[in-house]
């Protein structure tokens, strides 16, 4: 990644493990929220390093991830990008953005990527000069968010243009759903060795009280079972076995 440009978390440190992902530019001293649950966290954060928040990012419409649009809009003078298909729920926005929409913060371009089945509307964005996934509820590490809205057809096809990003890509997930998505994994494929080191190293993590992302493309490869199905049918077993683990 450019020394120019950091990306932290935010942990919200609710019951749904919600992250807020703050993408800075350290030259300009802006910076993007994606997701921002709560604006206080990112106010206080951008107020603690002198940032001015330029941009917000939303990926679908869920109120873990616009619940502090309204405060944003009346204390900051950012844009705010949300889905197009989705904009009938979220009440606050500058931009709408659909499937290959592009657009700029501090001259990085940002690719939009239409990723239905935990909403109809997801979207998700990647920004190829830094190597980076903001992926929401889409892909999680070792997992994928629940099909609320869409069907396992549309889920598994948007999995899969995921999952032929470059295999370098980093995956910022929404959620610190890690140990329990390695939990599920390592009952679907328990003689995968890669997993069971990847499980051991979130264990020890989750012991010091460290985030476990972001994850990458090559690694979900090689141990998330959602991005293994070779087909609808069993990516849709295997949903419905999630649901019930």
């Amino acid at each position: 990644m450019s020394q120019r440009f950091t990306i932290q978390p935010i942990d919200v440190g609710n019951s749904l493990q919600n992250y807020i992902w703050i993408l800075v530019d350290e030259q300009q001293r802006t910076a993007v929220a994606i997701d921002p649950t709560q604006a206080d966290l990112v106010l206080d954060y951008c107020q603690q390093r002198q940032l001015i928040l330029e941009q917000v990012w939303i990926t679908h419409k869920h109120h873990d991830h616009i619940g502090g649009l309204a405060q944003l809009r009346q204390q900051t003078q950012a844009k705010i990008y949300v889905p197009e298909l989705e904009m009938d729920c979220i009440e606050y926005f500058d931009h709408t953005l659909t499937d290959q929409d592009q657009f700029y913060f501090s001259g990085l371009k940002i690719d939009v990527i239409a990723t239905a089945g935990h909403t109809l509307g997801h979207i998700c964005f990647f920004v190829d000069e830094l190597d980076a996934l903001f992926s929401g509820d889409t892909l999680f590490a070792m997992g994928c968010g629940r099909i609320f809205e869409g069907t396992y057809a549309q889920m598994y096809h948007s999995l899969n243009r995921l999952a032929a990003l470059p295999a370098y890509t980093k995956v910022y997930c929404a959620h610190e759903y890690t140990e329990a998505n390695a939990n599920f994994a390592i009952n679907i494929e328990p003689d995968n060795l890669i997993l069971q080191q990847r499980l051991k190293q979130v264990q020890q993590l989750h012991q010091q009280k460290q985030i476990t992302l972001p994850s990458e493309i090559a690694l979900e490869l090689k141990t998330n079972p959602f991005l293994r199905c070779q087909n609808v049918e069993e990516f849709q077993k295997l949903r419905q076995l999630k649901d019930q683990f």
